[in-house]
């Protein structure tokens, strides 16, 4: 008998190294970064694959919201106004409206029992929920402040997301859950990008983004059905962790038939640029992606301008040297004023005659917070005729 040692098998729970300043701790169950203030847990509960228990509970609530919790948060006029019933906002205990009412996330807590069956809704009425929540509540043009909606929705999906858990949901329902959920989740970050942290958290919305695309990954991975979306969310979770050694050594033990997928192709492509700190490159790859692809690679972006400035004040310092400025936009992908804004930002000198004078000592790092992103409306183009809807769905 061979005493040789099977290759280890990277786990997709821990499938993308870790960003700058934070990294997956497993045996503690909690992400570590600068400042604890600012430290998330991730429960127990939401890591599938965690529950021991011999007998697997099955859910028999057909509705949105199971009936008990319903009436107890009516009593307790605890409804959110997308629940309520139409024309009992404005009452001192306004009514829910069961057609629009959706199981809210609650931690559990000693003594409660979070297994009952009727508590529990079905695969099938989890994905009706998850369908109503983009459709009606995401997607309505009438909802049109996007934090609460996005504060709305987040929460629905986190609940549905626990009932996935423990009932160890799996196969088609599971994986049409999670790829809208990703989908939603990569949107956000793209749309709610700059808002106070009040209103929008990007590290909890990192967080729970990374915990269902390594689950969604997962099920692609020990699945048997046909996965038609892998490539698209090979290629997201790419795009969305450049440089990560995990994710690209993931990528790399992909069959060689989705690995040269155009798709995931492009992606890589992008990332390998990306470790080449060719920032050029970059955004002339970026052109090429789709809405959501440049979403994933949105927070990127940032970056990638900071390098180009900072190698282009090495390459072209000198006293009697000028760079055009319409010349610099074009390289960046931008129009002249939010070119000249992002020089300001980093020290670099923009004379009268719309020329660029770079300087080595002149580079700085701009203020936390006092740069906004330069990019958010040169992706905005790409959405075109798409809603969001369409987005979320997959349908482009």
């Amino acid at each position: 008998m061979s005493n040789r040692r099977a290759p280890r098998r990277i786990s997709h729970s821990q499938w993308r190294g870790p960003a700058a300043g934070r990294e997956w701790r497993p045996n503690q169950g909690r992400w570590r970064g600068r400042g604890e203030a600012q430290v998330r847990e991730v429960e127990e509960e939401e890591r599938p694959g965690r529950q021991e228990r011999e007998t697997v509970p099955r859910g028999s609530c057909q509705s949105m919201c199971p009936v008990r919790e319903l009436q107890d948060r009516e009593a307790q006029n605890r409804l959110h106004r997308f629940e309520m019933l139409a024309g009992t906002e404005r009452d001192r205990r306004p009514r829910a409206d069961p057609s629009r009412a959706v199981k809210e996330y609650s931690r559990p807590a000693a003594g409660k029992d979070s297994t009952c069956p009727t508590d529990l809704r079905p695969p099938a009425v989890l994905l009706k929920t998850v369908c109503y929540l983009i459709d009606d509540i995401a997607a309505s043009p009438r909802l049109q402040l996007w934090t609460e909606v996005y504060s709305f929705v987040f929460d629905r999906l986190r609940s549905v997301k626990q009932d996935m858990i423990i009932q160890r949901v799996s196969g088609p329902d599971c994986v049409a859950i999670l790829e809208r959920t990703v989908r939603f989740l990569i949107y956000s970050s793209y749309r709610l990008c700059g808002e106070p942290l009040r209103l929008y958290d990007p590290r909890i919305n990192d967080t729970h983004l990374q915990e269902s695309l390594s689950w969604l990954l997962d099920c692609y991975a020990t699945g048997t059905g046909p996965h038609p979306n892998r490539e698209e969310f090979q290629a997201l979770g790419l795009l969305y962790n450049l440089g990560s050694a995990r994710v690209m050594q993931h990528t790399m033990e992909l069959p060689e038939r989705l690995r040269n997928s155009p798709t995931v192709s492009l992606a890589l492509s992008v990332n390998r640029v990306f470790l080449e700190r060719n920032p050029v490159r970059l955004l002339r790859l970026a052109q090429k992606l789709n809405f959501l692809q440049s979403c994933a690679l949105h927070r990127h972006l940032g970056a990638c301008c900071r390098d180009l400035l900072l190698i282009y004040s090495h390459g072209h310092s000198s006293r009697n040297c000028r760079f055009p400025l319409h010349r610099l936009a074009q390289l960046l992908g931008l129009d002249g004023s939010l070119t000249a804004r992002l020089c300001q930002a980093h020290g670099v000198e923009v004379n009268q005659d719309n020329q660029v004078v770079f300087s080595k000592t002149a580079f700085t790092e701009p203020e936390q917070g006092k740069l906004h992103c330069v990019y958010h409306n040169i992706v905005a183009e790409k959405q075109r005729d798409l809603t969001v809807e369409s987005i979320i769905h997959g349908c482009t």
